[in-house]
């Protein structure tokens, strides 16, 4: 049985909390937020004891934590809990900067404790039914609105929203980014709210990418062409169709014939998927399947995106807020 805790118990971190508390393999000893009121509310639920500093974990015993905590306090929080020999699912963004990632996989490695990033959608029964008929992706239409909610608003819309696609499309591409051309604008907050990227890979493989929290309607779509297939998610509906050529032709429509499959998906809660496996790898000292290496790599195009930004609106000659907007984290390269 391994003890664990929650450190955030915000919109999310309640979440995770619940997770814990249904796994047989884990027992939630506490969660812990600054916000007392909230720590209490939520530890009540999941018969878990309340505080208000991480630092009071090992006094209980606990050997692995969820860090659920605005992005910019996730190095700060993380780093001392893998110091004092506590494993950490570690939600995305990894870190605000690249050189805070990969101080923290260092961090990891020397107390040989096993970091995990919480790139939920790697998770989402969807995605994972559409990567076993993937083979050679070439090209990917990629969508991410939402609505305005506030929450992640202490970064910009690729750290908050696009960098879960950002993760996918490197994950099934596997090979390193050659080009990244970026345009993104604030509207709603001081940052960047709408972004668009498109990515070219080393063997071909292209990426164009939409994220947006300034919508008045959500989609979360993801759409793949490969030589043979084209492939059609949705996210949210969890809804899976192939499109296929196949031999013939149509006559009616003057087009080759189409095989259409919609695959059956499912019915499988990503969080609490992504908090079992943590669990499995703390008790069998695995690797994570989302380790701190895929969170690194995110973080990295996440830069390139946001250093693109910069040099788009130079190019435009725009100055002042716009610009300042776009600036990309400093990071070690």
């Amino acid at each position: 049985m391994i003890r664990s805790a929650v450190v955030g118990t915000g919109y999310l971190g309640k979440f995770h909390a619940e997770k814990y508390y249904k796994i047989k393999d884990t027992q939630l000893m506490a969660v812990v937020d600054t916000d007392e009121a909230t720590a209490k509310k939520v530890a009540k639920s999941v018969k878990a004891q309340p505080l208000s500093s991480y630092k009071q974990l090992p006094e209980l015993g606990v050997e692995c934590a969820s860090v659920v905590t605005p992005t910019s306090t996730h190095f700060e929080v993380a780093s001392w809990l893998l110091e004092n020999g506590i494993d950490v699912l570690l939600e995305k963004p990894m870190t605000t900067t690249v050189d805070e990632a990969r101080k923290l996989i260092e961090i990891a490695e020397s107390n040989n404790r096993i970091l995990q990033v919480g790139h939920l959608e790697r998770f989402n029964p969807a995605f994972r039914a559409m990567k076993e008929v993937l083979t050679r992706p070439w090209f990917f239409e990629v969508r991410r609105i939402a609505q305005f909610t506030g929450r992640g608003a202490d970064v910009d819309v690729v750290m908050d929203l696009m960098i879960h696609d950002i993760d996918i499309i490197a994950h099934l591409v596997n090979q390193p980014v050659v080009k990244v051309e970026a345009v993104g604008i604030p509207v709603l907050t001081d940052s960047v709210d709408i972004a668009n990227a498109r990515l070219t890979f080393e063997g071909g493989a292209i990426a164009n990418v939409t994220a947006s929290r300034a919508a008045f309607k959500s989609e979360r779509s993801i759409r793949i062409f490969q030589p043979d297939l084209y492939i059609s998610l949705d996210y949210g509906k969890k809804k899976l169709k192939i499109y296929k050529k196949t031999e013939g032709f149509d006559r009616l429509l003057g087009i080759p014939k189409i095989d259409i499959k919609e695959l059956k998906v499912e019915e499988r809660d990503a969080l609490e998927h992504e908090v079992e496996s943590f669990v499995r790898c703390v008790l069998g000292r695995e690797r994570p399947e989302v380790s701190g290496e895929d969170g690194l790599r995110a973080l990295e195009l996440a830069d390139q995106i946001r250093q693109a930004f910069a040099e788009h609106l130079a190019s435009l000659g725009e100055s002042g807020t716009l610009a300042s907007a776009a600036q990309p984290a400093q990071a070690a390269r």
